[in-house]
């Protein structure tokens, strides 16, 4: 049990700095690239604000499933992990993966029709099979807790 809490105190502080982070990005760090990216090359300067929303909503849900896992920490911490509240936190992870996913394949599907260079929509495929990937693994998660808590449920009757 000491090593749990252990772990889950260090998994809560990466997290905290993770989200800590990510608002750094979203607030300063991305529009301010793609106002740079705009003043120095004005033929981009309409994908400002598509690519400012697009990372923006992107790092939200990481948010999200930052937010999400500590919320199932805190379940783990107090031994609640087995319950049907902690479907609904592993659903809001499957869906914030779901809608990032679909946005970037928005944006693949666009750098794939327009760009000229195969670099950047390669890379974009590679983060779909990885974001698709991740994506059924937590459905399998999801599918293995469900179990687990009705197992657990079945248990308590018995005893």
């Amino acid at each position: 049990m000491q090593k749990t809490h252990l772990a889950v105190t260090a998994l809560r502080i990466l997290l905290a700095m993770a989200f800590a982070l990510l608002a750094v990005f979203q607030t300063l760090s991305f529009p301010g690239q793609f106002a740079h990216m705009a003043e120095e090359a004005p033929e981009l300067a309409y994908l400002r604000w598509p690519l400012t929303a697009l990372a923006v909503l992107e790092l939200v849900c990481v948010q999200v499933v930052i937010v999400s896992t500590w919320k199932l920490l805190t379940m783990v911490k107090r031994d609640r992990i087995f319950s049907k509240a902690a479907l609904a936190w592993v659903d809001a992870i499957v869906w914030a993966i779901l809608v990032a996913w679909v946005l970037l394949l928005g944006l693949f599907l666009y750098l794939a029709i327009n760009s000229g260079d195969p670099g950047l929509p390669l890379l974009l495929l590679m983060m779909l099979v990885g974001g698709a990937v991740l994506g059924l693994l937590m459905l399998v998660m999801r599918a293995l807790l469900l179990q687990a808590t009705g197992l657990r449920t079945d248990m308590e009757a018995v005893i």
